[in-house]
């Protein structure tokens, strides 16, 4: 019989699946990751998984966020899992399965991404990580070159306070954290990119 993943059900798992040992209800977070796809969830949200299943770390538990509405769907289920979500490692010896918990939460998409500037701009969030593939950055496949001309950059430019990027929503939060006088977030690229460094 199959087991829904939640906290509630974490001590129904077979024996052989690896699970937090931290108390979650404790976690604070200190990063928000816009674009929650699989290669963030088997990588920088396992990573402070285990550091939390060492003790530490307990104040940088992950916030997930999005832009488009289709975001919406992968909250509602991810919610419905307490935030929870498992790592399947698959190798010549065999297959392992664990249970990661370091997200505590995930933004709904609003109108104007509001929920995700306001989030941002609080002071307990300390990096934003992203994650939305090569077509969130804007780039022109032809040129190379940022396309200041995409209408959703011309909407940012012309709508600051309503941003449809995450790149605006980003200027709007580090623009209410520097009014408010709340120091910047460290913004981290997570896609792999040409030129990314």
């Amino acid at each position: 019989m199959a087991v829904k993943l939640s906290n509630a059900t974490l001590g129904q798992l077979p024996g052989d699946v690896a699970r937090p040992t931290y108390d979650r209800s404790k976690l604070t977070p200190g990063i928000l990751h816009i674009g929650l796809g699989n290669f963030h969830r088997a990588h920088q949200s396992w990573y402070m998984h285990r550091l939390m299943q060492q003790g530490l770390a307990q104040d940088w538990a992950i916030i997930g966020a999005g832009v488009r509405p289709y975001d919406e769907a992968q909250r509602l289920k991810l919610a419905a899992q307490d935030h929870l979500t498992t790592l399947i490692e698959l190798d010549p010896s065999g297959t392992s399965a664990e249970v990661v918990g370091s997200m505590i939460d995930y933004l709904p998409v609003t109108e104007g991404n509001t929920a995700l500037i306001d989030r941002m701009a609080q002071s307990d969030i300390r990096i934003v990580a992203l994650t939305v593939t090569e077509g969130g950055y804007y780039i022109d496949p032809a040129t190379k070159t940022f396309d200041a001309a995409h209408p959703d950059i011309v909407h940012d430019a012309a709508h600051p306070e309503a941003p449809k990027t995450a790149f605006g929503a980003m200027v709007a939060a580090l623009r209410m954290r520097r009014d408010s006088g709340v120091g910047p977030f460290t913004g981290q690229s997570c896609d792999n990119l040409q030129g990314n460094g």
